[in-house]
């Protein structure tokens, strides 16, 4: 697992700093882009691209890129896998996501209307493209097998890990390195979400409390920056090589809830349903899930319609129920990764983190939310669910790791 979120790099320290209370949110300084245009957001460490990249590539692709690359580098290394050493290129595969490079875009458009044709990069294409993460990916490891990139705003890091888990069941690779990266922390895009009345507002002076899932005072999101990559592994191929698993990817379900291109559903129809598949492909009732990590963003419709989907499929005692983005903000479709990330570790520790900022719970969210302190769990079995824009839901069923050897993050 390779991440990059404002609390940190692996899935060890996001767990840590829910487990812990401590936000990775904060007010825009002064002089920054963002400055004025919204009051908090989610700021991961910055990232030398010439770490990644050689140096004239490093100059003209967009920061989503560049946390890809150093996600999946750092995922790769974790897993322990170099390509051509410990798998075929043809037998290793890449989906790894993003919105494309709206920053890289935006000062390009910015160029060209103050210098005309001239202004505009050769290069801009390569550096902005929603396949590129990929693409850069599957170059710089040398990564020939099946590659693609999938665009299901925030549900796309978790759709990536199905379908990743759909290409080794098919027997189609054998590796796949998989996720999402996402940088939406610039002016345009703060203010699409401002004017659509979707974030958080009133915490300028307090922004670790702004992002607050499932609380009565939570009035809307918070803007994140992150990637998450995950490295699937074929059972026989990981134990054939000696490596250990976090987690098991056991099933996985996506469905649309073709209701409205920006709200769900307010009965949670849709996302009920992509449980229920989820289940399904696993050969698991809803009992035997014993955590679900929710899609959680803070906002009064979604997190009204997520709590009635998970009550209308594991009843009014499911789960306990915890939510990231309390503390790493919304990282959009790498979300979804990090999320996974995170379940994988929790199952691993048997410590279940609580949902920070959830101090009043909102009477329609009732669920078993893990509140104040972490629990101790012996779970076996656990859901992460992420719903995007366009009525997209997925839901992954992870669960403890077969190989022979087991890592914990």
């Amino acid at each position: 697992m390779g991440l990059v979120t404002p609390v940190g790099t692996s899935a060890a320290a996001v767990l840590a700093a829910m487990c812990e209370g401590r936000s990775g949110l904060a007010a825009p300084a002064a002089g920054h882009a963002l400055d004025g245009c919204l009051e908090v957001a989610g700021f991961s460490p910055p990232i030398d691209p010439e770490s990644v990249l050689p140096g004239p590539q490093a100059r003209t692709v967009d920061r989503s890129i560049v946390m890809a690359l150093r996600a999946a580098e750092d995922a790769l290394a974790d897993a322990g896998i170099e390509v051509g050493r410990d798998v075929d290129p043809y037998r290793i595969a890449v989906i790894v996501s993003n919105v494309g490079g709206s920053a890289t875009l935006e000062q390009q458009v910015l160029s060209r209307a103050a210098r005309g044709r001239l202004g505009v990069s050769p290069y801009l294409l390569a550096g902005v493209l929603p396949n590129m993460g990929a693409a850069h990916i599957a170059i710089r490891h040398g990564i020939r097998g099946y590659s693609s990139s999938i665009g299901t705003a925030c549900a796309a890091g978790a759709q990536s890990i199905g379908e990743a888990a759909r290409l080794l069941r098919a027997d189609e690779a054998d590796v796949v390195v998989c996720g999402c990266s996402e940088a939406p922390l610039h002016p345009t895009f703060a203010d699409a979400f401002g004017n659509a009345r979707a974030l958080a507002r009133g915490w300028a002076k307090d922004p670790g409390g702004a992002s607050r899932p499932f609380d009565r005072r939570r009035n809307g999101l918070v803007l994140g920056e992150g990637a998450g990559v995950l490295v699937l592994e074929r059972l026989a191929h990981a134990d054939a090589r000696g490596a250990g698993g976090y987690a098991a990817v056991l099933g996985w379900g996506a469905t649309n809830d073709a209701h409205h291109i920006m709200t769900p559903r307010a009965d949670g129809e849709g996302a009920a349903t992509c449980l229920r598949r989820a289940l399904a492909d696993a050969d698991l009732a809803p009992g035997d899930i014993g955590y679900l990590n929710a899609h959680g963003t803070g906002t009064r419709l979604g997190d009204l319609a997520e709590a009635a989907a998970v009550r209308t499929v594991f009843g009014e005692h499911g789960p306990p129920v915890s939510a990231t983005k309390a503390v790493t903000g919304h990282l959009l479709g790498a979300s979804g990764a990090v999320e996974a990330a995170v379940t994988a570790a929790a199952l691993g520790r048997g410590l279940l983190p609580p949902t920070h900022n959830l101090q009043d719970p909102d009477p329609g969210c009732a669920l078993d939310h893990v509140r104040g302190a972490p629990r101790a769990t012996r779970a076996e079995a656990a859901v992460s669910t992420s719903f995007g824009f366009g009525g997209h839901n997925v839901s992954l069923v992870l669960g403890a790791p077969a190989t022979r050897r087991v890592r914990r993050a």
